[in-house]
C-alpha cells in the first residue's frame, strides 16, 4: 500500500517564518525553495502537482513534507556534513593573527606564510587560509602622505570648487613640470613584440641627457600646452607663463591651479602675476601633489611614451615629447573630477580615525 503523505498544518508564527524565508533576499536558494514546496503543503496540494508548479522532483517534495511534519522549520536546514573534525584549532588560529599584526620574523621585515608555519607549527596552506579569511597581506605594502598644510580645508574646497564650477569667462589651466625626464637608450637593441614573445629589452641603459617638461592642463577641454626647457627655474617657469599667456584670448579670466614649488613663488613670479590681473592662482595644499590634474597628464605621458621609448639624445626625447601631445591634443579628452571636497575630507577624516593615535583622535 502507498504510504499517505503527512498532513501539513502550519501556525502563524510557522507561515510568517517560511513566508520570510521564501522572500528574504539573503535566504539560500535552496532553504527558500523549501519553503515555498511547505507553503503549498499547507494548502493541501498533492505531491506531484507541487512538483511540477515548482520545477522540482516528486521525490524532494515528498522528503521536504516529511521533515517539517517531524522536526518543523529545523528540519528544513542541511544536516551536518560529515568530513575530517578540525586539526587547528581558534587558539591557534588567533595565534597566527596576532603574530601577523604584532610581530616581525627574526631575519625579515614582514611574515611570509612558509616563514609563519614554520613559526606556528601548522601548514602553508593553513595559514594561506587563516589570512585570506581575514583579510591580511603581509607581502603587500602601500604608501599614503597626509598633508600638513594648515590651510588644507580651505584649499581643497577653493580647488576642488574650480573643477566642479569653474568661473564663466575663464579657463582652469592644472600647471607643473616634470622635472629631470632622462633621454635613455637601451645598451643593446630592443627585441621587438613576436607571436608568444614579449617585447624585450636590457636593464641597463645609456643617459643621453635631461629635459624638463612644464605642463598646463585645461581641465575643461583636455587640452595640453606643454613646452621643454634645458632647467626649471623660475626664469623657465616665468617663460612658460609667458607661452600661457600668448596662448589664452585676451578676454578671458586665467585660473592657474599649481603647488608649492619653491620656483612658483619667487618675488619675480609674484610681481609677475601682480601685473596681470586676469590671472588668478590657486595653490594645492603641501604634500596634496593628487590635487593637481596635469599628474594625471604627466602620468599618461610617462606610461605611453617616455617609459619604454628609446631616445639618443636630449633632442629626440623633446621631439617625442611635443609629438605626443601634438597628436593628443587633436582629440583631446578632459579628466573628469567626480568628488566633491566633502567627501574628500570625509575620506581623510575616517584615514586619520583608523590610523591616528587614540589620544590624537579628539584633534582630528
Amino acid at each position: 500500500m502507498a504510504r499517505l503523505a503527512p498532513v501539513i498544518s502550519l501556525t502563524t508564527d510557522q507561515r510568517k517564518a517560511l513566508l520570510s524565508l521564501a522572500s528574504r533576499r539573503t535566504t539560500s536558494q535552496g532553504l527558500a525553495a523549501r519553503a515555498r514546496i511547505v507553503l503549498a503543503c499547507a494548502k493541501g496540494t498533492w505531491n506531484k502537482q507541487i512538483a511540477k508548479d515548482l520545477g522540482v522532483n516528486q521525490t524532494t517534495v515528498g522528503k521536504w513534507r516529511r521533515r517539517f511534519a517531524e522536526n518543523g522549520i529545523d528540519g528544513l536546514h542541511d544536516e551536518p556534513r560529515p568530513g575530517v573534525p578540525r586539526t587547528i584549532a581558534d587558539a591557534q588560529v588567533e595565534t597566527v593573527i596576532i603574530r601577523t599584526l604584532e610581530s616581525t620574523p627574526r631575519n625579515a621585515t614582514h611574515w611570509s606564510s612558509r616563514m609563519m608555519a614554520q613559526a606556528s607549527g601548522i601548514s602553508t596552506s593553513s595559514v594561506q587560509r587563516i589570512w585570506r579569511a581575514f583579510g591580511l597581506q603581509p607581502h603587500r605594502s602601500e604608501t599614503f602622505k597626509l598633508s600638513t598644510d594648515p590651510l588644507f580645508i580651505d584649499k581643497v574646497r577653493d580647488v576642488v570648487g574650480l573643477y566642479l564650477n569653474p568661473p564663466e569667462r575663464a579657463v582652469v589651466l592644472c600647471v607643473d613640470e616634470k622635472s629631470q625626464v632622462q633621454a635613455l637608450d637601451r645598451s643593446q637593441p630592443v627585441l621587438p613584440l613576436r607571436l608568444g614573445q614579449v617585447e624585450r629589452r636590457t636593464h641597463d641603459y645609456v643617459r643621453h641627457g635631461t629635459t624638463s617638461l612644464f605642463a598646463a592642463l585645461n581641465t575643461a577641454t583636455g587640452d595640453v600646452i606643454g613646452k621643454c626647457y634645458k632647467r626649471h627655474r623660475a626664469s623657465e617657469f616665468k617663460k612658460f607663463l609667458g607661452e600661457i599667456e600668448r596662448r589664452v584670448p585676451d578676454d578671458m579670466d586665467i585660473h592657474i591651479v599649481m603647488d608649492n614649488y619653491a620656483t612658483h613663488k619667487t618675488p619675480t613670479i609674484r610681481g609677475w602675476f601682480a601685473r596681470r590681473q586676469r590671472w588668478h592662482v590657486h595653490f594645492t595644499p603641501t604634500g596634496s601633489s593628487w590635487l593637481n590634474m596635469v599628474e594625471r597628464f604627466f602620468a599618461e605621458i610617462t606610461q605611453r611614451q617616455i617609459k619604454r621609448g628609446v631616445h639618443r639624445s636630449e633632442r629626440e626625447l623633446e621631439q617625442a615629447i611635443n609629438s605626443y601631445i601634438e597628436i593628443r591634443n587633436e582629440d583631446p579628452k578632459p579628466f573628469t573630477w567626480v568628488r566633491t571636497a566633502d567627501q574628500i575630507l570625509d575620506a581623510v577624516k575616517r584615514f586619520c580615525l583608523k590610523t591616528a593615535p587614540i589620544n590624537n583622535v579628539a584633534n582630528l
